[in-house]
């Protein structure tokens, strides 16, 4: 092992002694490390104010209530697919951006739900007695049958307004239950045009210098009326300063910096190539239908963000386990600890076998990867029709079961958010649909062949393409009151239903039900308890000084405004509102929009205000839309990225290089004002910051 690698090793084992790392949960923040590095103590008062005047948005991103008048800071990109959404042909909300000049002219988002963290509760006692000496199957059932147990009696009669999660942390080493006040009724109150937005596009995402605007408002009703809250941010007069501490509280989705060697193995040389492979098709078949006119392009827009998004960030943990020095240190840390083990035969006869156990779970889930994919997955059917019908076949079966026997995602605790996304109005393009799903029936026949009985099945004699134009044609669930009377007529309405996407999703969930059970039982089960013996056998030697790996619910993670070398050359901090204008090309995705040159012509606009800056705080996707904070539990930015570093921070946290990318809070403020003039929302946010 080179000496970078033992270096590297040392620090990342020596708990504190990497200043910026660490995702932590509002119950175990590090407290004494936060007074060492930075003069400050996250206290029980400040950090109970600022878990609830954060929320998540539970389709995967963060945002924050800023006034006590239910207006909630979040990113563009949060909320591109409620913008677009909310677009026509005639009012292209994407392009022209959205402003709400009266509260009455406030739009309702389809699909937007807000989750306001209430308490933690620690139930890991129940949940492994539940489990205790189970495996395989019955493991798997006790443990889904207990989670969905306790969260039904979290969220008691009133599901509709309170989210229950039973979350593992620490790979099971503790599960936690997260009682959310859930929002529904989200509406949209500003959004910038995606020029200002997502200015630089794909070629300057996860890169430093930025100068985007990614930044939207909404509001959070409830019973017809503006929420309001008791905890929320007002925003710093000045903003974040060079040095300054900085706390963001998010939702960071995933990390897997505690996964096992045979675990980054199979994501490293099968999981990432495969989706790298499958997105990369899947960008090429969008941009060209984007392409092909101005209507497909707003059309289009969102799911290509996306789908670019994802592969950068995917390429970039490929590249990170590729990176022979990074794969050394991870498996110089699972030495360390399996040695710890080997070292006493009573924790050696306990934790010993649980790696050689879940390399053997991965050796099944390596043999399956593809069928898990297309089948489970949804590679193969890639439309919100089939989307919709699965929900309804599925939600057919599952509502008639005893709560704890169904699928996670039916248990009556997760059903408002189910049917909030199968009721939605949100607009379905049929031409959109028949192009996206022709072309993953294509890639279904590719990947498992002409002759598997699973391909015979869905398309017969026919071609992909002329699959998918029979069943689009043919479908009536684009229609929302459609889906709502197939819900509300349970099993017999499904049975007798001659909708052809309902006809494909009850022919192929038998198969893609197998497909999920066999790896429920086979491999995550094993993967779960094997995991929880590894945990524990971690805080025998770390105890909770150690953060557990992200799991989409709120982290704390504490840095300071801070620029970096770049192979010898540093970068700073800060980009200004005036680089924007020596940065633009007037070519897309260079280009400013109209408004913007228009403010800069009439001197409207401070050029010198900071606009983008970044920090040392460990964050990854999730983190979207979370406030950026300082001691005073002010906003001084907003997070809407990482740089090119930070991509591999889903398996390791590098202080000298990894940087948060954010927006200036004094750019929020001048950019509503002066461009937008939106005086009507900067007034608000300015008067909470007076109270």
């Amino acid at each position: 092992m080179n000496k970078l690698v033992v270096c590297l090793a040392l620090a990342l084992a020596s708990v504190g002694a990497v200043a910026g790392e660490g995702m932590w949960t509002p119950d175990n923040l590090p407290k004494a490390r936060v007074q060492a590095n930075h003069g400050f103590t996250p206290d029980a008062k400040w950090a109970e104010h600022v878990q609830k005047a954060a929320l998540r948005l539970a389709g995967g991103c963060s945002g924050s209530f800023v006034s006590p008048n239910g207006l909630v800071l979040t990113n563009h990109h949060c909320i591109n697919a409620c913008v677009q959404q909310l677009s026509s042909a005639e009012h292209d909300y994407i392009k022209h951006g959205f402003f709400a000049k009266e509260a009455k002219d406030e739009l309702r988002c389809p699909e937007i739900e807000l989750n306001r963290l209430d308490r933690i509760s620690d139930v890991t006692a129940r949940v492994k007695a539940a489990t205790a000496g189970k495996s395989g199957e019955a493991y798997s059932k006790a443990e889904k049958a207990i989670k969905s147990a306790i969260e039904k009696e979290c969220a008691g009669k009133d599901s509709a307004r309170t989210r229950c999660d039973v979350v593992d942390l620490y790979h099971g080493g503790v599960f936690s239950l997260y009682q959310y006040h859930r929002i529904q009724d989200v509406r949209l109150a500003f959004a910038p045009e995606l020029e200002a937005a997502f200015f630089g596009g794909d070629p300057d995402n996860f890169n430093f210098p930025r100068y985007d605007l990614d930044m939207g408002l909404l509001r959070a009703y409830e019973n017809g009326k503006p929420v309001r809250p008791k905890d929320y941010f007002p925003f710093s007069k000045d903003g974040a300063a060079e040095g300054e501490m900085t706390v963001i509280v998010g939702n960071p989705g995933g990390t897997d910096r505690q996964l096992t060697v045979a675990q980054l193995e199979l994501a490293r040389d099968d999981e990432l190539v495969s989706y790298l492979l499958f997105l990369a098709e899947r960008r090429g078949l969008l941009t060209q239908f984007r392409n092909e006119n101005a209507e497909n392009w707003r059309v289009a827009q969102s799911d290509l963000f996306a789908t670019e998004n994802s592969y950068k960030v995917l390429r970039g943990r490929l590249s990170a386990l590729q990176d022979p020095t990074v794969f050394n240190l991870k498996r110089a840390q699972e030495t360390e600890l399996r040695d710890f083990v080997a070292a006493d035969p009573a924790r050696q006869r306990k934790y010993g076998a649980a790696w050689d156990e879940i390399a053997e779970a991965v050796a099944v889930e390596r043999n399956n990867l593809d069928r898990d994919s297309y089948l489970e997955g949804g590679r193969g059917f890639y439309t919100r029709y089939y989307d919709y019908a699965r929900m309804l076949v599925r939600g057919a079966a599952e509502r008639n079961k005893p709560d704890a026997e169904r699928l996670r995602e039916f248990t009556d605790s997760k059903l408002p958010a189910l049917t909030q996304r199968l009721f939605s109005t949100a607009p379905i393009y049929a031409n959109y649909e028949q192009v996206k799903f022709g072309w993953s029936l294509t890639k279904l026949r590719e990947t498992l062949g002409t002759g598997d009985a699973f391909v015979k099945k869905v398309l017969g004699n026919e071609s992909p393409e002329a699959l998918a134009k029979r069943l689009v044609e043919g479908s009536k669930l684009g229609d929302p009151a459609v889906r709502k009377a197939l819900w509300d007529g349970g099993a017999d309405a499904i049975a007798k239903s001659d909708d052809p996407f309902i006809v494909l999703a009850r022919a192929v969930d038998g198969d893609a039900r197998a497909i999920r059970a066999r790896y429920e039982n086979e491999v995550e089960s094993v993967i779960d308890s094997n995991s929880a013996l590894i945990a524990a056998a971690r805080f025998e030697k770390y105890g909770t000084s150690v953060y557990p790996d992200a799991t989409f619910t709120q982290r704390f993670s504490f840095g300071e405004v801070k620029g970096w070398d770049e192979k010898g050359v540093p970068v700073e901090p800060f980009t200004t509102i005036g680089g924007a204008f020596e940065h633009a090309t007037g070519a897309y995705p260079f280009a400013l929009p109209q408004s913007w040159l228009d403010a800069k012509a009439k001197g409207a606009l401070n050029l010198a205000q900071r606009y983008n800056f970044v920090s040392s705080n460990d964050i990854i996707g999730g983190n979207s839309g979370s406030p950026v904070i300082n001691g005073k539990a002010q906003v001084v930015g907003l997070v809407f990225d990482g740089n090119i570093h930070s991509l591999g921070g889903n398996y390791w946290y590098d202080e000298r290089l990894n940087r948060t990318v954010s927006v200036h809070s004094g750019a929020i403020i001048e950019t509503l004002r002066n461009v937008y003039h939106a005086d009507r929302l900067v007034d608000e946010i300015e008067a909470a910051g007076k109270r």
